[in-house]
């Protein structure tokens, strides 16, 4: 084809890049549409300018360029050249029209992106794309494809480099040692393994190093090791997939690790579960604290209460108090757990107001708190309640306890945390007496009894069948008011059978009275339950131990494996204790469990398959103790 010499004019798009204007004249042909021009002889093409004829084209953001002359149109084999948007007939929007009927182009160019994804997406038959009250094109594909097309070029040459923004401080120093070498690669297969696809099943032999994870981070942290820069990326991401590795690996992480945290969306998690932080501010500086906490995102604003009370708990409180008014209610809440460490009598006055908050799940919590703080005026107003009913009875043979369950829920007993409607299933006076029980101060119930112990009043009898609320609710108490004693009293004896104990039968009470004593006292109830009553019921007791598990609780364990073993009972019922073995058992136990990871034959009535099932995982067993050990052994080589 040819053409004239243009001379053109600059002209200055949206990115300040100049592009030419002009016009020209010349003989040539033209051609228009998505595909090549069908050879018609000396028929114009569709949409191609005629001999006498003249057209303009012009698209969004660019000059125009128009031109007249006689010639013909395309002819030939071959394709007619692409003319592109500025050419033929094609007008974008807002440039004049060539003369001839419209194209489906022009009937489509002035719909939106969006209009034009949608008539893609559901198909132009589905969704026709034309303009509102007006005719849908015979050619709708190609003109939505062109029409896109155009939208795509307009995008572009609009765009504006970014600003480049400044380069983030650096981290804060981490003055802890390296980790040995042999340690590095050791969490390096760790981490890597976790990525892994799983073999499916508990079978085999080989130890299941992602159950390992939690353990060599709290080794780690214990010798005072700091974590390796290049693997904070995969330890940021396991953390991110297991909430039970957080409070471990953030303290690995250390400073680092928040910094490269607040660079990366994803790990903002961390940002809550550190509090004392390098990206918190001093605390001891007023104007920082006070600038973080109006201005700081809900994550640091958290973080940063946290760390106010670690220090000063009374400094923390007022803190929250001075935009307490203008929070969001799910805040609210958030912000009031947060008082749950350190929690003290300074702050009775804070949750005393916020028991007439507008939430009724911020009202239940405030009440939560106050009922642990057993000097409180709502610890008061609640054991002047819970006596009125339940008393001493002594018309019996042997002194007992009365009870009398309140007729009503007043709104003072609303005010202060008791939930009118009970739960599908349990009755109003009994779940109104249990929420008043559960919040008295348990050494009002022992000068009640006229000055009988925490075992002495668990022991009386309860007249008309209403021992079991009033023992679930003194457990309840125990546990919110971390009372050892009362706990000891609730539990009883190990070797009791679970549904004549003095206290409760359920296993998940059980476990949370325990969580109240000491770690030693702990292990030793729940070695002489195993021995008692084996391990059926004991899952959920072995999970409030410390690891790994004391002597005679490891002990325990293992010889009611054993015995289960050898009694041929179903062995995967055992699969969950076992994984727990895995993790909790001393190293140095090793040795001797050798002897358990022989195979027995098949005893008779015994589960198909028992024998091999019960070999291999005492052989898993063994291999992970031992692996601990030289993970242990790898941590030490300084």
């Amino acid at each position: 084809m040819t053409t004239a010499p243009t001379t053109a004019a600059p002209f200055t798009n949206a990115t300040g890049t100049s592009i030419a204007t002009g016009s020209g004249s010349g003989s040539g042909s033209a051609h228009s549409g998505p595909g090549p021009a069908p050879d018609r002889g000396s028929d114009p093409a569709p949409g191609a300018t005629s001999s006498s004829g003249s057209g303009s084209a012009s698209g969004p953001g660019s000059g125009s360029a128009t031109g007249s002359g006689s010639g013909s149109p395309h002819s030939g084999p071959g394709p007619a050249p692409d003319c592109g948007p500025g050419s033929g007939s094609a007008s974008a929007p807002g440039s004049p029209s060539v003369s001839g009927p419209a194209s489906g182009f022009d009937a489509v160019a002035g719909l939106s992106w969006e209009e034009l994804v949608t008539s893609a997406l559901l198909g132009t038959d589905r969704r026709p794309p034309a303009p509102r009250g007006g005719p849908a094109p015979a050619d709708a594909p190609a003109a939505v494809l062109d029409a896109a097309a155009l939208h795509t070029v307009r995008q572009r040459a609009g765009l504006r480099p970014a600003v480049p923004q400044a380069r983030p401080a650096p981290a804060a120093p981490d003055p802890r040692p390296a980790l040995p070498e042999a340690a590095r690669l050791r969490l390096a297969h760790l981490l890597a393994d976790r990525a892994a696809p799983s073999a499916g099943g508990r079978r085999g032999a080989a130890p299941d190093l992602t159950e390992l994870i939690p353990q060599w981070l709290a080794t780690a942290n214990r010798m005072g090791y700091r974590a390796p820069a290049s693997l904070l990326p995969p330890l940021l991401d396991a953390a991110r997939a297991r909430t039970d590795l957080r409070p471990q690996a953030l303290a690995f992480a250390g400073p680092r690790g928040l910094w490269l945290a607040g660079l990366n969306p994803d790990w903002r998690f961390a940002l809550r579960g550190a509090a004392g932080g390098t990206l918190r501010p001093d605390v001891t500086d007023p104007d920082a604290v006070a600038r973080l906490w109006e201005e700081g995102l809900f994550a640091e604003r958290i973080a940063l209460l946290d760390t106010v009370r670690a220090q000063d708990p009374p400094a923390g409180t007022a803190l929250l108090a001075t935009t307490w008014a203008a929070e969001r209610a799910e805040d609210r809440l958030m912000f009031l757990d947060s008082l749950r460490s350190g929690l003290g009598n300074a702050d009775e006055p804070f949750l005393e107001q916020a028991l007439s908050d507008r939430s009724r799940n911020v009202r239940a919590t405030a009440a939560e708190l106050l009922s642990a703080l057993p000097a409180s005026a709502l610890a008061g107003r609640m054991a002047a309640r819970a006596l009125s009913c339940v008393h001493l009875d002594r018309t019996g043979v042997s002194p007992g306890i009365a009870v009398e369950a309140p007729h009503e829920c007043d709104a003072g007993m609303q005010r202060d945390g008791v939930a009118a409607v009970p739960p599908s299933g349990r009755g109003e006076r009994s779940w109104w007496l249990g929420q008043l029980v559960e919040a008295t101060p348990l050494d009002v119930w022992e000068e009640r009894f006229g000055g009988r112990a925490a075992e002495e009043v668990v022991a009386l009898p309860v007249a008309d069948e209403w021992a079991g609320e009033l023992h679930a609710a003194w457990c309840r108490a125990a546990v919110r008011q971390r009372n050892p004693h009362w706990s000891r009293a609730l539990l009883g004896r190990p070797s009791a059978p679970p549904a004549s104990g003095p206290g409760t039968a359920s296993i998940a009470e059980r476990s949370k009275l325990l969580s109240v004593l000491e770690e030693g006292e702990r292990a030793s109830w729940v070695a002489g339950f195993i021995a008692a009553h084996g391990l059926s019921e004991a899952f959920q007791l072995l999970g409030v131990c410390m690891v790994p598990w004391a002597g005679p609780l490891g002990r325990a364990v293992v010889d009611a494996l054993d015995i289960a073993r050898d009694g041929g009972s179903y062995p995967w019922s055992f699969s969950g204790v076992m994984g727990l073995a895995e993790r909790c058992l001393d190293p140095a136990e090793a040795d001797r469990l050798e002897v358990l990871t022989a195979a027995q034959d098949e005893q008779e009535g015994a589960s198909p398959g028992a024998g091999g099932y019960w070999s291999e995982a005492f052989q898993r067993l063994v291999s992970t103790l031992r692996l601990r050990a030289t993970m242990e052994a790898e941590l030490l080589a300084a």
